[in-house]
């Protein structure tokens, strides 16, 4: 079996990342949420869309899909919109994050537009 095109690591490359995410919100969030503040419940929420996305990156990568552009783009306005969903619970939750919660959560939405932002230009 030859090496899998970049197109196709890429859908690797996004779906390990969203596994980090969901480990990081779903685990080391929880435990720590008094320094970070955002509410239990959000974290868990936010954590169960990350393994959502990152079955959908490793499916892709697992399957080799032919419509790979197609299924790039896909990944990348659903990093988007959960980048959308992060921001929205930030926002709806200001008063209880902490300092650390804010920038934990600033980081993730432009490391994750970064990378969206790069599928979209090699889905194109």
């Amino acid at each position: 079996m030859t090496d899998p095109p970049v197109s196709y690591k890429l859908f690797l490359f996004d779906g390990i990342g969203a596994i980090v995410s969901a480990l990081l919100l779903g685990i080391v969030l929880v435990q720590f949420n008094r320094y970070i503040g955002m509410p239990s419940n959000v974290l868990y929420m936010l954590a169960s869309v990350a393994v959502v996305l990152s079955m959908y990156s490793i499916t892709c990568y697992i399957k080799r899909v032919k419509n790979w552009k197609t299924c790039l783009k896909g990944i990348s306005i659903l990093n988007l919109l959960y980048c959308m969903l992060t921001a929205m619970m930030v926002y709806y939750n200001w008063d209880q994050i902490k300092t650390l919660g804010v920038t934990y959560f600033t980081i993730e939405i432009i490391l994750i537009i970064g990378i969206a932002v790069f599928e979209l230009r090699i889905a194109s």
